[in-house]
């Protein structure tokens, strides 16, 4: 008898596409996924349940379905997404308690895989050369979704410790990138002129969207524990990102940055305190734990992930009916936003 593997977050971008990798595993029976909106993207055969995560409903979901395993892949990135702020942290951090809550009744669930980001790395001056596991942050993130990254993860952890049979992952992932992609990060990327912080040139780590749904799937069906980043091999410095985007900078002192930020938002580009400490600070992540548990490399490395979401935009400059089309799709947020 195959796995039965519950997905939350079906309706997104990311949560669409691992359903339909995890359908087509022949290790796998049956795929159920939950959301409140119903999928817009093909997600193979697998079921859709709608479901509310902050609701009491996500624990007959569980139970009913017999699952296995659960990926949680459902939080929300940005407020505007979900009607606000308010609205954001029921969604990610007291939905995530109400399905952690389920699991640990279930008698059923085996496997749990939670989505996290590189966020949760938020102090610069805390930054070493490479971000690994192990590193703890000083202080609570100040960003919104950081914020809540962080405190889902401390639930988990929670539960692992209530739970010492069940087998949990955390996976931290760096900025996704790709030809789907639209994110904070894509969308600052693609201002006519850049404003950056002066005196800075951060690295930029991103993880291709491909290789995002090929960790997840691998991750759900393996056994590995604890917490994993997830990042493409090398990097590239902001100012080398706006060279290949063919897009000028400018340099602006952090307290500039910070005022433009406020009449940016208005518009739905992130300059959230998260978004600033990334343009003032190097954030690059040490995979190796991932790589040994899955016996697995991504496929592109983090300059070849750039390239391939340059080359989707310039395709969309020349034919603005490819772009009309790729929009009918919601998109992940930026992993590092």
């Amino acid at each position: 008898m195959g796995r039965i593997v519950l997905v939350t977050g079906v309706s997104r971008y990311l949560g669409a596409r691992v359903a339909e990798a995890l359908q087509a595993d022949p290790g796998v029976e049956r795929v159920i996924g939950v959301d409140p909106v119903p999928p817009r993207q093909e997600a193979g055969r697998a079921e859709y349940v709608a479901t509310d995560l902050h609701s009491d409903s996500v624990n007959r979901v569980v139970r009913d379905s017999g699952a296995d395993t659960v990926l949680h892949l459902g939080l929300a990135t940005m407020s505007e997404d979900v009607g606000g702020r308010a609205a954001m942290k029921e969604n990610n951090v007291l939905g995530t308690m109400q399905l952690l809550a389920a699991c640990q009744r279930s008698h059923t669930v085996r496997r749990l895989v939670v989505r996290s980001s590189a966020a949760v790395y938020s102090e610069p001056e805390h930054d070493p050369g490479l971000c690994t596991e192990d590193i703890e942050a000083r202080s609570m993130p100040r960003s919104a979704y950081a914020q809540d990254a962080a405190e889902v993860e401390f639930h988990t952890r929670g539960l692992a410790r209530r739970r010492p049979d069940l087998s949990v992952a955390i996976m931290r992932f760096a900025n996704f990138i790709g030809p789907s992609m639209e994110t904070p990060l894509t969308r600052y990327l693609g201002l006519r002129v850049v404003p950056t912080v002066r005196g800075y040139d951060p690295r930029m780590q991103f993880l291709h969207e491909d290789d995002g749904v090929e960790a997840i799937r691998r991750m759900a069906l393996g056994d590995g524990n604890g917490v994993f980043n997830v990042a493409a091999p090398g990097s590239l410095t902001l100012s080398q990102c706006l060279r290949r985007a063919g897009r000028p900078g400018l340099a602006m002192p952090e307290r500039g940055l910070r005022m433009l930020g406020g009449l940016a938002r208005r518009g739905r580009l992130d300059y959230s305190p998260d978004q600033l400490r990334l343009l003032c600070s190097d954030r690059v992540l040490d995979f190796s734990k991932l790589e040994h548990t899955l016996g697995w490399t991504p496929t592109y490395t983090s300059q070849e992930a750039f390239e391939s979401f340059l080359r989707e935009r310039s395709a969309q400059r020349a034919h603005p009916k490819r772009r009309r089309r790729n929009e009918r799709h919601p998109q992940i947020g930026s992993a590092a936003a």
